[in-house]
């Protein structure tokens, strides 16, 4: 289980709206090398729940999957593209 502290610092680090780049998620072989999405919200567990640009809503779990926030300059770029 994750300690109070450490989701506090998810919650601070990736706040809505922050775009994230995909490397691994266990057990979802559907979702691709690279795919981006951007944060809905930290859940209090620590659990990062995300839309997908596929289309999916599905979380990132910290301790098990692999991702990566995207610079501000890359997302500025994804969302542009969106519009």
């Amino acid at each position: 289980m994750m300690s109070q502290w450490k989701i506090n610092a998810i919650k601070k680090d990736y706040p809505q709206g922050t775009r994230v780049e995909l490397g691994s998620m266990a057990g979802e072989q559907q979702m691709p090398l690279g795919l981006q999405g951007t944060v809905e919200i930290v859940d209090d567990i620590g659990q990062i729940h995300v839309k997908w640009d596929n289309g999916r809503n599905l979380a990132l779990v910290p301790e098990e999957d692999s991702f990566r926030k995207l610079p501000d300059q890359e997302q500025g770029k994804s969302q542009q593209m969106i519009l």
